[in-house]
């Protein structure tokens, strides 16, 4: 069905009032500006969601957990020693690198209100509405192995001789006297604290 817009201005006719109707179809102006929408609500190079929509959607997610009393789960991931692929192999592979973390979150997350974004640099972060514990860590390992898996050799990497993701999980039923800031606070520290403890592992 057709978008319309419709313009109407009463005009005098044969001594009466009468309506004048004009009608400009608008459905080719409603598609681009949807698509238009959507491409700056994305990750140029990635594909994800982007920094802003990831904002939007957290705090979208933390206010529904709030209001029904249910668990959300975030998870922040790190790839590890970046900066080092990237000298060593140029921009171009760290590039591809970026897109090939992007298609196993992809890959892993099912569900319709689950939001993977590209945080900033060669860091991510997944939304997790209704997940509790285990089922953000086993998400979180699966993005885990599922990186390994790719077998992205990364010669100047000490956590593995192939491209591998350090994850940091937070998971809780929203409160009143809590944050969703706090909360992406808590999964920064546990991504920290796999870093800590050697790299290429979910830490909580």
């Amino acid at each position: 069905m057709a978008d319309v817009e419709e313009i109407r201005t009463p005009i005098p006719f044969q001594g009466r009032e009468a309506l004048l109707i004009i009608a400009h179809d608008i459905s080719d102006h409603k598609r681009t500006e949807t698509i238009l929408q959507d491409l700056s609500r994305r990750d140029g190079l990635t594909g994800l969601a982007n920094r802003r929509h990831f904002d939007e959607s957290l705090e979208r997610e933390w206010k529904r957990a709030l209001r029904e009393k249910d668990q959300l789960s975030i998870i922040m991931c790190d790839i590890d020693f970046f900066k080092k692929f990237n000298d060593f192999y140029g921009h171009q592979s760290g590039d591809d690198c970026l897109r090939a973390v992007a298609r196993v979150l992809e890959r892993v997350l099912h569900r319709p209100l689950d939001v993977a974004a590209r945080y900033g640099g060669e860091e991510f972060v997944v939304v997790l509405p209704g997940t509790d514990r285990e089922g953000a860590l086993a998400v979180a390992e699966s993005i885990r192995s599922g990186i390994e898996a790719l077998a992205i050799p990364h010669a100047s990497s000490s956590a593995a001789p192939v491209v591998t993701i350090s994850l940091g999980v937070a998971f809780l039923i929203p409160t009143p006297d809590g944050t969703a800031a706090e909360m992406l606070s808590a999964a920064d520290q546990a991504l920290y604290r796999a870093k800590e403890e050697g790299r290429n592992r979910v830490s909580t």
